[in-house]
């Protein structure tokens, strides 16, 4: 089973986006040491759609990423791509259209972490330019969003980004349409493995804080993982659908 695993935060808040520290060192102990394998992105999906490997994605950009992630990866020679909002870089997850109600305020990395983290190995994508619902923008500003952050990456860490994460995992076709015209994968939050039917702007991925208990990881490719993973799936759906309903993000 091939899959890339989401995580935001590594804090001890307990918000939907967050991991604790020592959760996350735990699953990076088993990663390391299980049979399977931690690639980059966009080694994953040109592996045998039978292989067991994940690719590692970390959302927003945040300190933490850099305090405890980035060095335990290191550490253990894992790679991983971080997906940033460039209009926030250096600030705050206090996004222009809002935050999620128990998301706590966190700083965010600036430039001069980010390019020493790339040269560190670490891969930096795209996460728009300020963190909007893809799906309620007109077509000029869907473009700027999208394709303005990938400029922005280029001109601050002399590396154009080659892959991108869609803000709450809303999509439309135009943003489909404008991913794919630039970035050579696109990330969503479909919460389930990858496929080798999977539209290269529609790559589906696992969050993390769904799989923070102890020993949820640890039954990968098991009958019983893939069941949770469904049900996940299917809860989620569910509830992306009830906030649309009520005008929420």
């Amino acid at each position: 089973m091939r899959a890339i695993l989401t995580y935001h935060s590594i804090d001890e808040s307990g918000s939907v986006i967050s991991i604790s520290e020592r959760t996350f060192r735990a699953q990076v102990a088993w990663l390391a040491r299980a049979e399977v394998r931690v690639v980059s992105l966009g080694a994953l999906l040109h592996l045998p759609a039978d292989a067991d490997a994940v690719a590692l994605t970390f959302d927003d950009g945040f300190v933490n990423f850099g305090d405890i992630a980035a060095p335990l990866l290191a550490e253990h020679g894992l790679p991983s791509t971080l997906f940033v909002v460039t209009d926030s870089v250096g600030r705050t997850n206090r996004w222009p259209a809002g935050t999620d109600r128990g998301v706590p305020e966190l700083p965010l990395l600036n430039w001069d972490a980010l390019g020493r983290l790339r040269e560190q190995g670490v891969e930096v994508g795209a996460h728009t330019r300020t963190h909007p619902n893809l799906a309620h923008l007109p077509l000029d500003r869907l473009q700027d969003e999208i394709l303005g952050s990938a400029d922005r990456i280029r001109a601050e860490i002399d590396r154009a980004p080659n892959t991108f994460a869609y803000p709450y995992g809303a999509i439309t076709d135009a943003a489909v349409q404008c991913v794919g015209s630039r970035f050579a994968w696109g990330c969503t939050t479909e919460m389930r493995s990858v496929s080798s039917a999977d539209a290269r702007a529609l790559l589906p991925r696992l969050d993390m804080f769904y799989l923070r208990e102890p020993g949820q990881l640890e039954r990968w490719g098991t009958a019983r993982f893939r069941c949770r993973l469904t049900l996940r799936a299917g809860a989620r759906l569910m509830r992306r659908g009830l906030r649309s309903l009520t005008g929420g993000q």
